[in-house]
């Protein structure tokens, strides 16, 4: 990483940030203000991310984390994986029977 010159010569090659030539050249209120937006949208970004991240990390601790200590100390499972003998697939059988034309008009 390269510092700024007094003369502005140097650039600091990162992806937020001005070149040294563009920072030393505030001179007016205008430019003040421009570099000030700038400036603030890189802080809001920044801070964007490290909110997120906390947010989410927040969410997967509570939801996740505590969602699965709890399945296994009640020894629940989600998904039945165990596949016996007689079964040649871990698809259920949904016991699903013919109903009468009838019914299934006006359902809801």
């Amino acid at each position: 990483m390269v510092l700024f010159s007094c003369n502005g010569d140097y650039n600091l090659y990162h992806s937020f940030w001005f070149s040294g030539k563009e920072a030393f050249k505030m001179k007016g209120l205008k430019q003040f203000f421009t570099g000030f937006k700038k400036g603030m949208g890189i802080f809001g970004y920044g801070i964007a991310i490290l909110i997120n991240s906390a947010l989410l990390l927040i969410v997967y601790l509570v939801g996740v984390a505590l969602t699965s200590i709890f399945a296994k100390l009640f020894d629940k499972h989600f998904l039945d994986m165990n596949l016996s003998k007689e079964r040649i697939t871990y698809w259920s059988d949904l016991n699903l029977k013919k109903k009468p034309i009838g019914s299934y008009y006006r359902q809801f």
